[in-house]
């Protein structure tokens, strides 16, 4: 299996890519309103909430961004309920991640595609953690991983995608860079968002947790999980300096989950505009840059038509890790 270069090539793909302005349009939502396709405290539910509540901090909207969370189908109720029944509202947004590109890429959205919606803007990259609860003997991806590959049923990793998905991409490229052939050995589990799994993982159901550093850090803050490896090529800034990378464990594995939004399929010219504007000035905004700093998320600026070709990229290029593993022909 060739995951170095697909590493590398997701890698480059979401931290290698350019600056794209786009300026807002006059129109302004009167209900504006953002769909997380997941249960409260998961990385969705983060990037609604967040954006929404920095959006009118900035004055960029004069109402309050109402956040509905839609759990079900790791996205799927939230894509097919704007496919099919808001396909032409101006004032909803949705949260999307390489989770839901990753779903779109493995057809797990029956009858759907990345075409049927209107991509909108990044508003950064939030790096991949593995984690164990605070209280755990395991103290090091090693320890965790030799765990796995000498008694792959006594380990389960919980994450907030469906098998398949990119929280379980994330753990199978980190064992497979470290000598685990077999993938498919790794016991993962799949619940809806990153805040239900880190519930099991504290209620003791999982042994660990894979996911994002935005999505731990509440977990981490109030020391109920201890984050072992952070999958970035280097340290990142600020207080998640503390966190050791996988790499410097001697395990060369990075995952990196971008997040921003897609819009209904119909929504007006004019409303996409708008939209793509507001959320490109936010991000060009010191606060912003504050946020990132924050929650971890590494930078990306893409907006408009140059965010929609990088999600077809994305698409692209998860199909080809997903054959490589197996999980599609």
């Amino acid at each position: 299996m060739a995951f170095k270069s697909t590493r590398l090539l997701l890698a480059a793909a979401v931290l290698g890519a350019s600056a794209f302005g786009v300026s807002a349009a006059e129109f302004k939502p009167e209900n504006p309103e953002c769909i997380a396709p997941a249960n409260p405290g998961g990385g969705w539910d983060f990037t609604c909430r967040q954006v929404g509540k920095s959006l009118q901090d900035q004055k960029l909207l004069d109402s309050t961004v109402q956040v509905v969370n839609l759990a079900g189908g790791g996205g799927g109720v939230a894509f097919a309920e704007v496919v099919n029944k808001r396909d032409d509202d101006n004032d909803l947004i949705v949260a999307a991640s390489a989770a839901t590109a990753t779903r779109l890429a493995q057809g797990a959205y029956p009858g759907n595609t990345m075409d049927q919606v209107r991509w909108l803007a990044a508003v950064g990259a939030d790096y991949g953690v593995i984690a164990v609860a605070a209280d755990s003997p395991v103290n090091t991806l090693p320890e965790l991983l030799d765990q796995i590959k000498n008694d792959p049923s006594s380990v389960s990793v919980a994450g907030g995608s469906a098998v398949g998905g990119w929280d379980h991409l994330k753990v199978l490229i980190a064992a497979n860079a470290y000598g685990i052939d077999d993938v498919r050995s790794v016991k993962y589990i799949a619940f809806d968002g990153g805040g239900e799994a880190v519930t099991q993982l504290l209620a003791g159901s999982v042994q660990a947790f894979t996911g994002d550093i935005s999505e731990a850090k509440g977990f981490v803050d109030s020391g109920d999980i201890k984050v072992i490896a952070v999958l970035a090529p280097e340290r990142l800034p600020g207080e998640f300096e503390v966190f050791p990378t996988a790499k410097e464990q001697g395990i060369d594995a990075i995952g990196a989950n971008w997040r921003g939004f897609y819009a209904p399929g119909k929504m007006s010219d004019d409303a996409y505009n708008a939209w793509v504007g507001m959320i490109g000035d936010l991000y060009a905004s010191e606060e912003w840059k504050g946020v990132m700093a924050a929650n971890g998320l590494a930078p990306l600026d893409l907006q408009g038509e140059e965010f929609q070709k990088f999600v077809a990229n994305s698409v692209a290029q998860i199909q080809k890790i997903s054959k490589e593993i197996g999980i599609i022909k």
